[in-house]
């Protein structure tokens, strides 16, 4: 028998008195404040929203321990529950987010926990659909004794600790490929992407996605290869279960944006910009018009052109070259004219032997940290 068992043998056999959230907690939502971001004065302070911090400012209005609860009704997860953030400090908190603190009774961090189980869909409701401030408050909570509260969350802290870990990991990964890839200026070789490809492109012609209408989609088959979207690549990871398939008749008249060896793609529409694949060439695919292809020479190290291009000093570079306030871009020739500084080629290999480690260990879906991450968070979600 486990010590939270024990606890509540001893403590409530009989179960546990259940009470509105209101009388269980302070709630601080009449102290909330909503600021325009132009009229937003840049700071230290976290400025937060229904999903969390979204500016830093000036000033702050709340000093303390407390919960934040997504109020809009867009901002819930999958399983309809509320966005629960934990803040220590000096903050600010607009009136999209409910605010509470701790009371006499009900510890904090069990408030924390439970809120992140309740299915909140069936309370978001009006024109402009809420978690209003009444349907908050009476939220119903369970309040075992202080002790029993404790424990719970000694047991699920352990869990958001060890995933925040997890995370840490991951960005000291991503540092230390960032420093790998570091040079001094004039000590080595600079070419841009153009230099290095023997084809820098993107779909033209016509969009095979939004040519067909979706009652007419082409099935899967042997006469048919994947159509890849920026949504089918992250990095090293693919999924060739797409939307569409396309048959060879249309493939062979597009020969330039059909993928059949190893290459780098660019997403360069949209909020996916930035987002690097390393096409392994083992799976024939047709290209999605948001994405750029670049294949290379023979001679070129492909695999050490990737890592550049996903480590800072690329994503900085494509970052300068988006442009478009509403709908963001980079071009193909922006793309082409990106710089790679290149050392020997054996200092390259060497590289790509440590980045493939680090990108193995960050990236993959089934071995990596987001597999670790991923299964710490169902264990969380299931105690």
């Amino acid at each position: 028998m486990s010590r939270l068992d024990e606890l509540i043998k001893e403590l409530c056999p009989n179960g546990v008195e259940y009470k509105s959230l209101s009388e269980c907690c302070e709630v601080l939502d009449n102290k909330r404040k909503p600021v325009t971001k132009a009229a937003r004065e840049a700071g230290k302070y976290p400025y937060y929203g229904a999903n969390g911090i979204q500016d830093y400012v000036s000033d702050y209005i709340f000093d303390g321990t407390f919960i934040l609860v997504g109020e809009d009704g867009s901002v819930v997860t999958e399983n309809g529950n509320p966005v629960v953030n934990w803040a220590e400090g000096k903050i600010w908190v607009n009136n999209h987010a409910h605010i509470i603190s701790e009371t006499e009774g009900v510890l904090l961090r069990y408030l924390y926990h439970f809120l992140q189980t309740i299915n909140v869909k069936p309370l978001i409701h009006g024109n402009i659909p809420k978690l209003t401030g009444g349907d908050f408050r009476a939220l119903q909570i369970p309040v075992p004794p202080l002790e029993v509260q404790d424990e719970i969350v000694k047991i699920l802290d352990n869990f958001t600790e060890l995933t925040a870990e997890l995370t840490a990991r991951k960005q000291q990964y991503e540092y230390y490929r960032d420093n790998l890839l570091t040079f001094k200026k004039n000590d080595i070789e600079t070419l841009t992407i153009g230099q290095l490809a023997t084809l820098v492109t993107k779909q033209t012609g016509f969009d095979y996605s939004s040519s067909i209408k979706p009652s007419l989609k082409i099935e899967k088959s042997d006469n048919t290869i994947p159509y890849l979207q920026t949504k089918n690549f992250s990095g090293i990871q693919f999924d060739y279960n797409t939307d569409y398939y396309v048959p060879m008749e249309i493939v062979e008249k597009f020969p330039k944006i059909t993928l059949d060896e190893k290459c780098v793609l660019f997403s360069i529409v949209g909020a996916s910009i930035g987002n690097i694949g390393l096409f392994p060439g083992t799976t024939k695919c047709f290209l999605g018009g948001a994405i750029c292809v670049v294949k290379f020479k023979e001679n070129v190290n492909i695999d050490y052109v990737y890592h550049y291009m996903s480590s800072y000093h690329g994503q900085k570079m494509i970052a300068h070259k988006t442009k478009g306030a509403g709908q963001a871009t980079v071009t193909v020739d922006d793309i082409r004219n990106m710089q790679i500084p290149l050392p020997s080629s054996e200092v390259q290999e060497k590289l790509v032997k440590v980045l493939d480690n680090f990108d193995a260990i960050c990236s993959d879906l089934k071995i990596g940290l987001p597999a670790e991450i991923e299964a710490r968070k169902k264990q969380y979600e299931f105690y």
